[in-house]
C-alpha cells in the first residue's frame, strides 16, 4: 500500500512541477469472476484482474485525463506529461472548467466478504447452478410450458481504490460484490412466449448467494410465468387503479429521477451518448408529483450494490434527494458541475475502472415508503389492476415519456387478487406517473443493475428500488390479445 501511495505522491508532485492547478491520481483494481450455464450446459467460467492508475489535471480551465497499467515512475511520468498537453490543448478552444471549493476527506473504508467466491469451490457454484436450472425446467413443466431458453450465471467484482489529489484527499476504498442472474423464455404452442429476467447483487460475498436461494427463486418466476402465459386474459379496457410492484417502481426513480438528475447530462454533456434531460436549473422547486412522492439516491446504504462512503474526488457521500414531497429538489453533483451552477458536490463523482475517467453517476436511487401494507394497496385499489414485476421499458432521451410491460400481473377484484393478465402497458409521461400516486406501501426492496453512461461506456453497479404503490385511474394497454378459449 505505502509503496502506491508513494507512486501517487509521485503522479501529483509531477503534475504541480508542470503547472497544473489540480492533480488527482487513483490507483484501481478490479477483481472479476463468473460461470455462466446455458440450457444446463456449462458455457462460461471467467476470471480476470484489471489494475492500473488513471489521473487528471486541471491545466488553465480544462481537464486532460491519462492512465497506465505500468505502474512505474517512467511510465507515470509520460502520461502526466500527455494529460498536461491535453488540458493545454483544449483551453486553446474552451477553457471554462472549475472544480468548487469542498471538504475533502482522508479516510479508509474497506469491507470484507463473510465468505470469499474464492473460498467456494468451482464444482460447488456449478452445482447450484444446475438445480437452479433443474428446479425452473420442472417448475415450468408443471405450470404446462416449457422453457425453451434459459441462462444463469453468479460471479464476483470486487473494487480496491486508493486516491489522492492535491486538494488534500486521500481515501482507501475495497468492497467486494456478488452477482446472480438469470434469463428465462416460457414457451406454449397456442400462447406464444413469456420472458423473464433478473438481476441481483450485493456488496457481499458467496453468503449473498447461498441468501438469495437461486433454485427455489427461480422456480417461482418459472411457475408464475407459465401461469401467466397459459391462463392470463386481457387486461382491463377501462382506466383502472393500478397498484406498482417495488420492482417497477425502482426502475422509474432510476429512469425518470435518477438520470434527469445527473447535473453533467443537464447541462449537455451526455445528449450524444446517452440522452438529454427534461430538467433546467429553474424548474427546481417545481412540483412534478403528489405529495407522497420522495425519490432519494443514497450511495451509503449497507450492502448495497452502488455502495460507497466516498466518491472518486474524496468527497464523503450522502443523501442526495431528488424529489421532496412531489417538488424537484436537486441534482446529482460533481465538483465541475458544482462549480458551473454554484454550489456544492454531493459526491457523486464515480469511476468504472482505472481507464475511465469518473463523472456523474448514481448509486443507489429509490422512492420512499410508505405504511401501507401490499394488501392494504390492493384494499385501496378495490378494482383493478396489479403489475408485480416487468418484461420490457423504454424511455424517451429526455426521460420524459416511458413505458413498462408487465410480465406477472393480476386483476384485483373487491380487493383481493384474481387471475391474472397478459402483457398489461402503462404508458405515461414521468409527471403523469407520479402525480397520480395515491399511496406508498412498506415493502421497501432493491434490484441491482449496471448503469451506462459515458463514452467510453461505462457499466457501474447500482441499486434502484422503492415500495410498491398506488396509482389512481390509468388507463392500460395491451400487447398481446388474450383469448379465453385458447389453450
Amino acid at each position: 500500500m505505502n509503496g502506491m501511495e508513494d507512486l501517487l505522491e509521485y503522479v501529483l508532485k509531477k503534475g504541480s512541477d508542470l503547472g497544473a492547478e489540480y492533480v488527482e491520481a487513483r490507483y484501481q483494481s478490479d477483481t472479476e469472476s463468473q460461470i455462466l450455464l446455458k440450457n444446463g450446459v456449462p458455457e462460461v467460467s471467467a476470471d480476470s484482474v484489471e489494475k492500473g492508475i488513471g489521473l487528471r489535471v486541471l491545466v488553465k480551465g480544462c481537464l486532460g485525463f491519462a492512465y497506465v497499467n505500468r505502474l512505474d515512475r517512467q511510465t507515470l511520468r509520460k502520461a502526466v506529461s500527455e494529460a498536461i498537453s491535453m488540458a493545454r490543448a483544449a483551453a486553446l478552444r474552451s477553457p471554462n472548467v472549475k472544480m468548487s471549493d469542498e471538504k475533502l476527506v482522508s479516510g479508509s473504508d474497506v469491507r470484507k466478504p463473510r465468505i470469499g467466491f474464492e473460498n467456494v469451490d468451482v464444482a460447488d457454484k456449478v452445482a447450484l447452478l444446475k438445480e437452479s436450472d433443474m428446479a425452473a425446467v420442472e417448475a415450468a413443466e408443471k405450470a404446462g410450458v416449457k422453457l425453451v431458453s434459459r441462462i444463469i450465471e453468479v460471479g464476483r467484482w470486487d473494487t480496491e481504490k486508493i486516491i489522492l489529489n492535491t486538494d488534500g484527499g486521500n481515501i482507501t476504498y475495497r468492497v467486494c460484490r456478488a452477482t446472480a442472474n438469470y434469463h428465462i423464455t416460457a414457451y406454449h404452442p397456442q400462447r406464444g412466449s413469456v420472458q423473464r429476467f433478473e438481476n441481483l447483487g450485493e456488496s457481499s460475498g458467496w453468503e449473498a448467494v447461498e441468501r438469495w436461494n437461486l433454485p427455489h427463486r427461480m422456480a417461482e418466476e418459472a411457475k408464475e410465468i407459465g401461469h401467466v402465459l397459459v391462463h392470463g386474459v386481457s387486461p382491463p379496457k377501462e382506466p383502472v387503479n393500478v397498484v406498482l410492484g417495488s420492482e417497477i417502481v425502482g426502475l422509474v426513480c432510476h429512469e425518470s429521477c435518477g438520470h434527469p438528475g445527473e447535473a453533467d447530462r443537464m447541462l449537455g454533456r451526455e445528449a450524444a451518448q446517452a440522452g438529454e434531460t427534461y430538467l433546467k436549473p429553474e424548474l427546481i422547486g417545481t412540483v412534478i408529483g403528489s405529495e407522497h412522492v420522495t425519490v432519494v439516491d443514497d450511495p451509503r446504504l449497507p450492502k448495497s450494490f452502488g455502495y460507497y462512503l466516498y466518491d472518486d474526488e474524496c468527497i464523503a457521500a450522502s443523501e442526495r434527494v431528488l424529489i421532496q414531497r412531489g417538488v424537484l429538489s436537486g441534482l446529482l453533483h460533481n465538483r465541475e458541475t458544482a462549480a458551473e451552477l454554484q454550489t456544492h458536490s454531493n459526491g457523486a463523482s464515480r469511476s468504472s475502472h482505472y481507464n475511465r475517467e469518473p463523472i456523474v453517476r448514481m448509486a443507489n436511487t429509490y422512492l420512499k415508503p410508505g405504511d401501507h401494507s401490499l394488501e392494504e394497496l390492493f384494499e385501496e385499489a378495490r378494482n383493478g389492476l396489479y403489475i408485480k414485476s416487468y418484461q420490457e421499458w423504454n424511455i424517451d432521451d429526455r426521460r420524459w415519456n416511458q413505458r413498462y410491460v408487465g410480465v406477472a400481473a393480476y386483476m384485483i377484484r373487491d380487493g383481493e387478487l384474481a387471475e391474472m393478465v397478459r402483457d398489461p402497458v402503462v404508458d405515461l409521461t414521468t409527471k403523469g406517473l407520479w402525480s397520480s400516486v395515491a399511496a406508498l406501501g412498506n415493502d421497501l426492496n432493491f434490484y441491482a443493475g449496471y448503469c451506462g453512461k459515458g463514452d467510453p461506456m461505462q457499466g457501474i453497479p447500482v441499486w434502484f428500488g422503492g415500495p410498491s404503490i398506488l396509482l389512481n385511474s390509468i388507463r392500460v394497454g395491451v400487447i398481446f390479445q388474450a383469448h379465453p378459449h385458447t389453450v
